[in-house]
């Protein structure tokens, strides 16, 4: 590398040459022009001596000059050397600069990109905003590649498509149905296949039905375990940026730990408001969803339940057996109610159910589908005989919880008294009546029956 003060001396000892050359020259001329003249004088005369001292002054001269002039042409060559380095250091330095300048201009970009990835994965709410987003990442990465995310079921045995573009509206559609069995999934390293016929290739590349195809596969992680890929193809022996690699990377990191702590709070946010024995949903949160049903759902029809002789198969039969009781007995009101009813294990051998948009007749008939049921399923499951009592009030519009579930604990009270296994209907003015037999249910609710035939 020329230094400044390599390049300051050069010129330096150019300018200097150029100011001796001349002086040296006239210098030797005016010391050896009078002994020319003499000595041509003494050899020769006239116009000859002319001659002769001309002659000698040249004999002289000549060697002098061209020693100055092979002076001069090293000088230059060592000048126009110093020049050439400093041309070719000029030009691999703004080559570098070219490409540091590519190289922050890439930089720039995938921090770009991994900024907005990030702000819109956090305003994502649910695993259904990530997988849009997922998607829309896909088509500003890859634009004209088919891609798709597989991420694996609850059980971790089975892969299965979340998010799929394509230019022709078709996914890669990749043939692997296991982590286990996904080459980048297992290794939990990028995988880049140039050729699907090559010896190397993953397998499952083979005997697609657009013929040869290369292959990205960048595996995705949640809370540290390999869970799924992100697979992309594309024409064989077409590379893929390393910039769109780091990409797809950057987008399995950021997704993988989204979709990661959304699980996360969905677990935690699960088990505060289920009952760990039966699944269903404790007090708290019933109340807090009950409170939450919008008013065109109204009316709403509440039921308590409790099962009969509870503590006599507990001590009898020991709490294991009492909490199978309990568990099956959770299973079948969430197999025989509706999606959108409320169920929740209030305490103990107590439950709770909301009927959103429901008339109390339509209540009571999917609670007496409940009973059979449960006599069903009492005896597929080799439990000992046991059933449960109803209590089943209206919601008056604006009414408390508290108080509505008292109405409904009065009702079951009154279950209990009449022989148990039964559900009893309690209207607001505080009579209540046996739901064994629809006629008399609807003349009950209608107001028909008198108040000694209401009790």
């Amino acid at each position: 590398m020329v230094t400044e003060e390599e390049w300051s001396g050069e010129v330096a000892r150019s300018k200097r040459f150029r100011l001796l050359s001349p002086v040296i020259a006239l210098g030797a001329f005016a010391l050896i022009f009078v002994p020319c003249m003499i000595a041509g004088n003494a050899i020769a005369s006239g116009v000859a001596s002319y001659l002769v001292s001309v002659g000698l002054l040249m004999a002289v001269m000549l060697p002098l000059a061209f020693v100055l002039v092979i002076l001069g042409e090293r000088q230059q060559r060592l000048t126009d050397a110093k020049i050439q380095r400093l041309n070719a250091e000029l030009t691999e330095a703004i080559a570098s600069a070219d490409h540091e300048a590519v190289i922050r201009d890439s930089q720039v970009q995938r921090q770009r990109f991994e900024s907005r990835l990030a702000n819109a994965l956090d305003m994502a709410e649910g695993e259904p905003e990530v997988i849009d987003v997922i998607e829309r990442s896909f088509g500003a990465v890859l634009p004209d590649a088919p891609a798709e995310l597989l991420l694996a079921d609850n059980s971790h045995a089975h892969l299965v498509r979340m998010a799929a573009v394509g230019p022709d509206g078709e996914p890669p559609s990749c043939g692997v149905d296991s982590p286990d069995r996904c080459p980048a999934a297992r290794r939990a390293q990028i995988q880049v296949f140039g050729d699907s016929d090559d010896l190397d290739a993953c397998p499952k590349l083979r005997n697609r039905p657009q013929g040869r195809i290369s292959a990205l596969c960048v595996p995705v992680s949640i809370m540290g375990r390999t869970v799924g890929v992100i697979h992309a193809t594309g024409r064989p022996e077409v590379e893929v940026e390393d910039d769109r690699v780091d990409d797809l990377a950057t987008l399995a990191k950021l997704a993988g730990a989204r979709i990661g702590l959304l699980r996360v709070m969905a677990e935690t946010q699960l088990q505060a408001s289920t009952d760990t024995l039966t699944g269903l949903l404790n007090r708290r949160a019933f109340s807090e969803q009950v409170a939450a049903v919008p008013a065109h759902l109204h009316p709403i029809a509440v039921a308590m339940a409790d099962l009969d002789h509870f503590k006599t198969l507990n001590d009898t039969y020991g709490h294991e057996t009492g909490d199978r009781a309990l568990r099956l007995f959770a299973r079948v009101l969430r197999d025989s109610l509706r999606g959108s009813d409320l169920v929740s294990r209030y305490g103990g051998e107590e439950f709770a159910i909301a009927f959103p948009d429901c008339s109390a007749l339509d209540a009571v008939r999917a609670l007496n589908t409940v009973r059979a049921q449960l006599d069903a399923a009492v005896t597929v499951g080799g439990l000992p005989k046991f059933t449960c009592s109803f209590g089943i009030t209206n919601a008056e519009p604006g009414e408390e919880l508290t108080i509505i579930l008292r109405r409904a604990d009065g009702a079951l009270m009154t279950a209990k008294s009449q022989g148990r296994d039964r559900v009893v209907l309690h209207d607001a003015a505080g009579a209540t009546t046996s739901a064994d037999e629809e006629p008399r249910l609807e003349s009950f609710l209608n107001g028909q029956l008198s108040p000694a035939d209401r009790s």
